[in-house]
């Protein structure tokens, strides 16, 4: 009886368990066949790549501006490399250029003889000019302020004409209405001076306006 308890549990145990899973060449990772799971890894791998492939490219736009940029700096280098200045090697065969201070040029095409020749005729072709005195105006005529300083000869402050005692304040504002010493003496003597102070411009009777000095002007003349 005990042996017949013993076998019916046998049955019932053997009756629960699970059949062991196949263990052959077809079986692989997750319980399927191991062609497949290459087969979704290599579509999962493609995936992947696709994925990266599009989240790296840059969008079209970018692209563009990337493109327009490029060619903004090429043509930028193109115009730099334009607008410098290309300096050109001297020509050293151009007549127009003296090269009389090279010995080695001079002494191929120069000898003594040609050298005398040469300032032989310089010589015959140089010309003096004398100097000649300078033509007096006619009689009547109003000189100039370098004749007249040439035609006088006391000195700047020495009383040599009858003037009016109140022309002294009046002098240094007139006198500054010209540039110069020299122009408000020609402007005096055009008015009738030295003799006649009608502008009110020599007022110690000097005969000489303002503040202009004869004494340059005769320096020249006794030379």
């Amino acid at each position: 009886m005990r042996n017949l308890s013993f076998g019916v549990a046998l049955v019932v145990l053997a009756g629960c368990a699970q059949p062991v899973p196949d263990s052959g060449v077809q079986q692989g990772v997750g319980f399927g066949s191991y062609d497949q799971y290459i087969a979704e890894q290599q579509a999962r791998d493609e995936a992947l790549q696709t994925l990266n492939e599009e989240t790296v490219r840059p969008p079209e736009d970018i692209e563009i501006a990337s493109a327009e940029l490029t060619g903004a700096a090429a043509v930028a280098a193109l115009e730099n490399t334009s607008t410098e200045a290309v300096v050109p090697a001297p020509d050293l065969n151009n007549p127009d250029i003296s090269d009389e201070q090279d010995f080695e040029a001079v002494s191929t095409r120069q000898t003594i003889e040609s050298d005398a020749e040469r300032l032989k005729a310089q010589r015959q072709q140089y010309q003096l000019i004398e100097p000649t005195a300078v033509p007096r105006r006619p009689r009547g005529k109003v000189p100039t302020p370098i004749e007249f300083a040439l035609l006088t000869q006391h000195p700047v402050g020495q009383k040599q004409y009858r003037r009016s005692l109140f022309g002294a304040s009046k002098a240094e504002a007139k006198c500054a209405g010209y540039r110069s010493g020299e122009q408000a003496q020609d402007a005096f003597l055009k008015a009738g001076g030295p003799e006649r102070d009608k502008l009110g411009l020599d007022p110690d009777g000097d005969g000489y306006a303002c503040d202009w000095n004869p004494g340059v002007y005769r320096g020249l003349g006794g030379n």
